[in-house]
């Protein structure tokens, strides 16, 4: 089966269950080699969005690309999917089901048994292959289905919340398994509510609200690019910057003063760093000058406000 990597495009993919509309004409892309946040809050249309890349929901409009062409159903399978609903047999052992599975997405049984096991070994779960999934923690259930998603080589990578549940040491080893796929040109799209995890993994970032998109871009396209406001720590009081040009001062506590720079490119605003710091050294000295970087989550609340 051709498992060749392709950029995913969504145009104008609309949902509508009777009257409700879930998802409105969305339109984003997953590009090769790159891991793509899809973000919003409870409701706001990413699971239908990827059941309907998936062949899983019916397209009421729009359309799903796979390259330059409409995505089929061998595309699809092709497709590491996660879904929402986790799909695996609680009485069933962890190692025999996920081979079987393997098979049944065409991998030969010796080469499923080859993936199934170094992936849970990679997963931290190499000793529980004979374990029935209902006997393991949430958690480890979260592992097995990950690696059921993985062991097909995929073409690309759709992930419904794959790191719900998973502790610190779990998250970062997803992640590496993550960055390995699209280090080989692997398109990856994972929903996620955890934001500080989206902006640390992703690439970029496709927000969504009542099933339209509000915001699509790179965590720093979306922050509105070079952070402008800047932490000034002084050996003295700070009020001197409240005279300084090119500075917009937000606040001024003692030694302590929050600015804001105005000016219209980025080496304006270095040019006016240099200043501050210049003058900041002739009254005294500067201990801290650093952007203040707006969080994930400001960013979110703005644009789904």
């Amino acid at each position: 089966m051709d498992r060749t990597s392709q950029t995913i495009t969504v145009e104008g993919l609309t949902r509508r269950f009777g009257d409700f509309t879930a998802v409105d004409h969305v339109d984003f892309t997953v590009p090769q080699g790159q891991m793509t946040g899809f973000v919003g809050g409870n409701g706001a249309g990413k699971t239908t969005t990827m059941r309907m890349i998936m062949g899983v929901l019916t397209i009421s409009e729009g359309r799903v690309l796979w390259g330059d062409r409409p995505i089929t159903a061998a595309d699809q399978r092709t497709i590491g999917y996660m879904p929402e609903e986790r799909g695996l047999y609680p009485k069933q052992k962890v190692a025999d089901q996920l081979i079987y599975l393997g098979q049944l997405r065409g991998l030969s049984a010796r080469r499923s048994r080859e993936s199934v096991m170094t992936l849970l070994e990679r997963l931290g779960l190499g000793e529980r292959t004979d374990d029935t999934v209902e006997s393991l923690s949430l958690g480890n259930q979260q592992r097995v289905q990950i690696a059921a998603a993985l062991m097909i080589e995929p073409a690309a990578l759709i992930l419904d919340e794959p790191f719900s549940g998973l502790d610190p040491d779990a998250v970062d080893s997803m992640a590496d398994l993550l960055r390995e796929h699209t280090a080989r040109g692997v398109p990856v799209l994972f929903s996620s509510h955890q934001l500080d995890l989206v902006d640390r993994l992703c690439d970029q970032l496709v927000i969504l609200a009542k099933g339209t998109v509000r915001a699509t871009g790179t965590p720093t396209q979306l922050r509105g690019g070079a952070p402008r406001r800047h932490k000034l720590v002084a050996v003295r009081d700070a009020g001197w910057v409240r005279d300084l040009s090119g500075v917009t001062t937000l606040d001024v506590d003692g030694p302590t003063a929050v600015l804001d720079l105005t000016g219209d490119s980025e080496a304006e605003r270095q040019r006016v760093l240099g200043e501050v710091l210049a003058e900041g050294l002739r009254r005294g000295g500067v201990t801290e000058l650093t952007p203040i970087v707006p969080p994930l989550s400001e960013v979110y609340r703005e644009v789904t406000a």
